[in-house]
């Protein structure tokens, strides 16, 4: 069949059979090229003119092709003409690579049947491939392994084969070689796609019953909500339920996205799709959701997903205190989009009126603080991210800690416990060392190491608030990039943590409050108030500056003050008289230390938390 025909055939409204229909996602670690893979699958099946066709066809952001990752977990429908006569109808869903979006990976891998396992053959397997596809492995999928890149001269097949069978434990004697850059056998993978990988189940004549995958707000047609059918059929004009929520809406429009959104009268059992019916919010529509006929539901619902559960946070403030009302509205229009991301109003007194907000992780972080600068045009002030902690009453009450500020008298608390992650780092042989000593100052506890080859793998038991601000950075320098790192939440455990203050001018800043491990509380705070002397200008008075647990001053530093010449209009005449205006002098500055405000610099509240500069 040519392909003009395939691409007619994808929008017939024919009911497809579904022996003919494969749901499948592509996982792989960061860089390893899956979505170069998705932009040939899309481009030789003719999904998309030649002349629409761009590199990373399905990253959308402007901030997704600037970094060269993918952050949204993105869709395509694809009709291909197999070598056995039929057409097939395959959905696709690239996902992200990068630990922090695992969120979108464990969604998308709910509602499709098989994988394309990614692996770089000059690389092979890293630390978020293994993450990755062990949840589709959890998720039940058939995984059929691709080796790319193998048109460089640093490729080696064979090799990576073999490690994908040590490493993971999944055959790959029949891993598709291929290389996603200049299209070398992406046939092989179209037809790998449709002998290996199974077609979806489903009764055409049950209730409906349709899984939310993801939703997002468009500016013109509200909310877009997509969804894959598991039974039933839906049709535009259809009312349907949200079973959690209990809300019920008629459907305007139904559609499949190819990746452009194209009409449909109908979905059936193992198709994925979306429509709009006039939802005007994101938190409406709940992912892992159920969907069904409002008249004729279905008895059970999908077990469906565990929230997004933030795990780092940090205060966002507007630079300029009247942008305060536009950082609001940014936040609230970004939230529409982004389910996993969360948000309170704080204050400070350094810093005013501003955003506690919730993240997956540091990179996560940078996103939105990236998009929220970019798209709606804002400064911002980040204060250092902190971990959530949990604190133990003496009444039996359990709390959360969001921001080291708020924490109650030490009196009332019993004793506090911290996020801990179970983290995994490959490794090359020669930087072991390196990355060893990292984890050990970072109160890591070793759980395993093991060898693939010349790379090592470490498993390592981490405190996460240790993690949050600068140990992927510190990892990659120690190791010239060449660390893969991975980590997921495991427990929480009691330490000995305690909440350190700096004070400056005897005046507590909430931004730099922090909570730290008791031994090491006095060498950290001895760090900090010596960056802080540098970065605050000095004034016409004498500050100090000091980090305090509780009472316990256990650092300071003291700021020296600028020394106005006030005896420069004194020539010649008695000493005395310069005496006089020097004791006038000291006494102003005395008031004035007491009375005067000091001014600290934004781009201190930053440069005075990062560690081992």
């Amino acid at each position: 069949m040519p392909l003009s025909e395939a691409r007619a055939a994808l929008y017939s409204l024919a009911m497809t059979e579904l022996s003919h229909i494969r749901n499948f996602s592509i996982v792989a670690h960061i860089d390893h090229g899956k979505s170069t893979l998705a932009d040939r699958l899309i481009q030789l099946t003719g999904t998309v003119a030649e002349r629409d066709m761009k590199a990373q066809l399905l990253d959308a952001m402007d901030i997704e092709r600037e970094r060269g990752i993918t952050i949204k977990a993105n869709t395509v429908r694809i009709s291909y003409p197999a070598q056995d006569g039929n057409t097939y109808i395959l959905n696709l869903i690239d996902t992200p690579g990068h630990v922090d979006f695992a969120y979108e990976v464990s969604r998308s891998m709910r509602a499709v049947e098989g994988s394309l396992l990614v692996v770089d053959a000059t690389q092979g397997v890293e630390a978020q491939t293994l993450a990755n596809v062990y949840q589709a492995i959890d998720a039940d999928h058939e995984i059929v392994p691709v080796l790319n890149k193998i048109d460089l001269p640093a490729a080696e097949p064979e090799r990576v084969k073999e490690q994908i069978e040590d490493v993971i434990g999944i055959d790959a004697s029949e891993a598709v070689p291929i290389s996603a850059k200049t299209g070398l056998g992406i046939p092989d993978v179209l037809e790998a796609i449709v002998q290996r990988l199974p077609a979806p189940t489903g009764d055409r004549d049950a209730p409906l019953k349709a899984m939310l995958v993801d939703s997002w707000y468009d500016a013109y047609l509200g909310v877009v909500v997509m969804i894959r059918v598991m039974d039933g059929v839906i049709r535009k004009g259809d009312q349907v339920k949200m079973m959690q929520t209990g809300a019920s809406y008629r459907l305007d429009k139904l559609a499949v996205l190819t990746p452009a959104m194209r009409d449909i009268a109908e979905l059936g059992p193992g198709e994925i799709g979306v429509f709009t019916a006039s939802i005007k919010q994101v938190r409406d529509t709940r992912v892992g959701d159920t969907i069904t006929h409002e008249k004729k539901p279905t008895d059970k619902p999908l077990p469906g997903f565990k929230p997004a559960q933030p795990v780092v946070f940090c205060g966002l403030f507007p630079v300029d205190a009247n942008d305060f009302e536009a950082l609001r509205d940014a936040i609230e229009k970004l939230a529409l989009n982004d389910a996993s991301f969360s948000s309170e109003m704080e204050t400070s007194a350094a810093l005013g009126f501003g955003f506690r907000c919730g993240f997956l992780g540091l990179l996560h972080l940078e996103v939105i603080r990236d998009r929220l600068e970019r798209e709606y045009d804002l400064d911002l002030i980040t204060t250092a991210p902190s971990v959530v902690f949990r604190l133990h009453m003496r009444d039996g009450e359990v709390r959360e800690l969001h921001n080291p500020a708020d924490m109650p008298d030490l009196t009332l608390v019993d004793h506090i416990e911290e996020p801990r992650i179970k983290a995994t780092i490959m490794v090359p042989d020669e930087y072991l060392g390196d990355v060893l000593k990292l984890c050990q100052d970072r109160r890591g506890i070793q759980l395993d190491l093991t060898y693939a080859g010349s790379r090592a793998m470490a498993v390592y038991d981490l405190p996460l608030a240790e993690v949050v601000f600068d140990f992927y950075d510190r990892l990659k320098s120690v190791t010239k990039g060449y660390a893969s790192f991975d980590y997921q939440i495991s427990e929480y455990r009691e330490d000995n943590l305690v909440k350190m203050t700096i004070l400056v001018n005897d005046e507590p800043v909430d931004a730099l409050a922090i909570m730290v491990h008791r031994d090491r509380a006095e060498s950290r705070g001895r760090v900090m108030v010596e960056k802080l002397k540098e970065l605050i200008p000095r004034h016409m008075f004498k500050i100090p500056i000091q980090a305090a647990i509780g009472g316990r001053v256990i650092a300071r530093e003291t700021l020296s003050a600028m020394r106005k010449d006030v005896t420069a209009k004194c020539y010649g005449g008695d000493a005395t008289r310069k005496k006089k205006l020097l004791e006038k002098q000291k006494a102003g500055k005395k008031k004035m230390r007491q009375f005067g405000k000091v001014e600290i610099p934004q781009t201190a509240f930053i440069q005075a938390l990062k560690m081992d500069n």
